[in-house]
């Protein structure tokens, strides 16, 4: 079995446990989380994590969710993570739900 690289290692480890803690308490995420609903389960499909040319690592995410009783739903996300004084940072979080209206 080979390695992981360093980038596919700090990223997986990186999604695994902000969406563990996104799942179960948003309060340790911070106040940028305060989101209306009290219940939310993420599954994630598929992540990808690759370096950038200032030592950075960008991490995609496309899973799906369920908030409440809604049904799933699909979504992206995409995190830029830097490291600050050795340790990793998310620096930039973007999310988008997959919903599309065909009507």
């Amino acid at each position: 079995m080979v390695d992981q690289p360093l980038w596919e290692q700090i990223g997986s480890s990186f999604v695994q446990h902000y969406y563990q803690l996104f799942d179960s308490d948003r309060s340790q995420l911070g106040t940028i989380y305060s989101l209306p609903f009290p219940k939310i389960v993420h599954s994630i499909t598929v992540q990808d994590h690759q370096p950038t040319p200032d030592c950075n690592i960008l991490s995609m995410v496309v899973g799906q969710l369920k908030v409440d009783d809604d049904p799933v739903m699909g979504f992206h996300q995409s995190f830029l993570l830097k490291n600050i004084n050795s340790a990793w940072v998310c620096t930039n979080d973007m999310f988008r739900l997959a919903i599309h209206n065909f009507g």
